[in-house]
């Protein structure tokens, strides 16, 4: 049995669960809770039809997500870009360090889109990964505790560091996993600062969240055309405005406080999401 909270009609996606998707996307991307492993537990629960179109959707409204990104971080991003003809000792331009980091989990993620779609996309993946990445958050912050970070700015980070945060951020291809979870606690094993390792997650996320969904939307023209027209751009328009409200306070709070009640989080929402499994009341 499924719990319903919602009735869409045939296929297409209402623009209630529309606007509740987009704002799971837009709270849970940048946080290191896994948006997509959130993503399914609200489709389920909203009674939406399962498979490839639905996997699409959730991907394809991470768009809004990501242009808050590019709206916050424009100006470090046009700087970044005036600098590349010259370069500056001693300091890493951002964009390069970003195309360096998106590189391993976007020629991999290419590579099995269609096997991740076909068997990764399931709530038992994402409560074993939510418990796993909660446990491992927990551990970071122990292995951490009282170390200080040998990079608190992104200029002074090198580029072979940028590639291993990318090789880490290839973990987040399972659903649950969370790509800013992956991405900063790589940054954080590696020498960054709590909020350099943050902001570099956010950033990284743009090649990597933008290709996914234009991918997705090529694959799924289904999502540009009909029925489907509104409650898509509806996602993404509520995923745009929440994560543009998420974001700073994130950052904020990361200049303060661990990621312990993230870790926190992730392991009861796991333990929670397994036993609704386990006693049949979601599928």
């Amino acid at each position: 049995m499924i719990a319903r909270l919602a009735a869409p009609s045939g296929d297409a996606i209402d623009w209630f669960s529309a606007v509740v998707l987009g704002l799971v996307e837009g709270v849970t991307e940048f946080l290191p809770v896994s948006s997509t492993g959130h993503l399914i537990v609200a489709q389920r629960l909203l009674g939406l039809p399962e498979g490839a179109a639905s996997n699409a959707f959730n991907i394809g409204i991470q768009m809004g997500a990501i242009t808050a990104i590019l709206m916050l971080y424009g100006r470090d991003l046009w700087t970044a870009l005036r600098q590349l003809p010259r370069r500056v000792s001693g300091e890493s331009n951002l964009l390069v360090q970003i195309a360096i980091a998106a590189l391993p989990a976007a020629v991999l993620g290419l590579a099995i889109d269609d096997w991740i779609d076909e068997h990764l996309f399931s709530p038992w993946v994402v409560a074993a990964t939510l418990l796993v990445g909660g446990v491992a958050l927990l551990l970071l912050e122990r292995h951490l505790d009282g170390r200080a970070p040998r990079v608190a700015a992104l200029s002074r980070m090198p580029y072979r560091t940028a590639l291993w945060i990318g090789l880490w951020q290839c973990l987040a291809l399972v659903p649950g996993t969370s790509r800013s979870g992956a991405t900063i606690g790589g940054a954080l094993l590696l020498g960054l600062s709590r909020t350099a390792g943050a902001e570099f997650s956010f950033v990284v996320g743009l090649p990597i969240l933008y290709g996914a969904s234009l991918y997705k939307l090529v694959s799924h023209p289904d999502l540009l055309a009909g029925d489907m027209v509104r409650p898509f751009w509806i996602g993404t328009a509520v995923a745009f405005v929440s994560a543009l409200l998420v974001v700073k306070p994130f950052v904020a709070f990361l200049r303060r406080h661990t990621f312990r009640v993230f870790g926190w989080y992730r392991i009861v929402a796991g333990a929670v999401l397994l036993a609704l499994l386990a006693s049949g009341w979601l599928q």
